[in-house]
Order: structure tokens, then sequence, then C-alpha cells
């Protein structure tokens, strides 16, 4: 096995990122996950890697993240995303896929449905309403997601999304 290399750069207090993520979607439900350590959610997903394809990698990660494989759908949002985060001032080239997990993953209304150790951070997944108001209420950046989550763009939509400023050094 050849070694592994993330699509990040690091310059001082900035960081680059490349992240794909996937939406799966069940009885009127989409799911997310967290680090236990955070306040926020996010849609499941992780860095490219050298090397990968941005599906190869939501189906690396479902398998390492879920151990599931996921089918992957149409490309949702492309997305150019600066934040601060833990001190650093992030810009993120996010791609954001719709997916299907096999119904056999477990489903709950509101529980958390799965954990998982990811490298130094342990991950618990839910479902959520695919609702504009209950993503607002989870604090699930990017923020843009909660306003299109109900009519969902039927072509990949190219997005700047800043939720810090970058120039914070």
């Amino acid at each position: 096995m050849s070694k592994r290399t993330l699509i990040t750069i690091k310059d001082g207090k900035r960081r680059f990122n490349h992240r794909i993520a996937g939406l799966a979607f069940r009885d009127g439900h989409v799911l997310v996950h967290r680090a236990t350590h955070e306040t926020f959610w996010t849609f499941p997903g992780g860095r490219a890697e050298i090397g990968e394809t941005s599906t190869e990698t939501l189906v690396r990660e479902m398998q390492e993240e879920l151990g599931v494989d996921a089918v992957i759908g149409p490309l949702l949002w492309i997305v150019e995303n600066f934040f601060d985060y833990e001190g650093k001032a992030w810009h993120e080239l996010g791609l954001y896929y719709r997916m299907e997990i096999p119904v056999s993953f477990p489903f709950h209304e509101s529980e958390i449905i799965h954990r998982n150790e990811d490298g130094k951070n342990s991950l618990e997944f839910k479902w959520v309403p695919a609702t504009q108001e209950a993503l607002m209420a989870l604090d699930i950046p990017p923020y843009f997601i909660a306003d299109e989550i109900e009519s969902l763009p039927t072509s990949p939509k190219h997005i700047v999304w800043h939720d810090g400023d970058l120039d914070n050094k």
C-alpha cells in the first residue's frame, strides 16, 4: 500500500483543505455527524488524498466511518468555504454529493445511531429532519445548505461562502 497523503496545505495560521462530503437521506431525514468535543455538526465525509477522485474519497470515508459501501449520486455543490476554526483561517474547497447508504444502516429519528473513532476524534452520527428549521437549529456549517436542503439543486451549484475572515492573521 502506498503512502496516503491528505490534500492539506499549512501556512502559519492559514490552512487549505480539500473536503468531500455526502448527504444521505432516509424517511425525510439527512445523516449528520460531529466530533464529540465539538458543538457543531457536519455532513459525513473527509479530506481527499492525492491521486484519489472525489467520489473515491467519499466511498473510502463512508467505509472508514460507517463501515458501509456508499453509492455516490449527483454532485450538489462546489463550495469555496472560508472560515475560522481553532485559531486558524481556513480556505476549504468542498464538494458535496448526494449519496445512498444501505438500508441496513441504522435509522432512528432522534438518537445517536453510530459511533466511530477517527484518529484522535470520537465521531457520532445521527439522522435529523431534512428541513431548513432543523438544520438552522443544529448549527451545521456551511450554513447555506440549510436554506437549500428542502430544494436540492438539479445541477452542480458553485458557492463562495465566507464564514470568517481569511485575512485575519
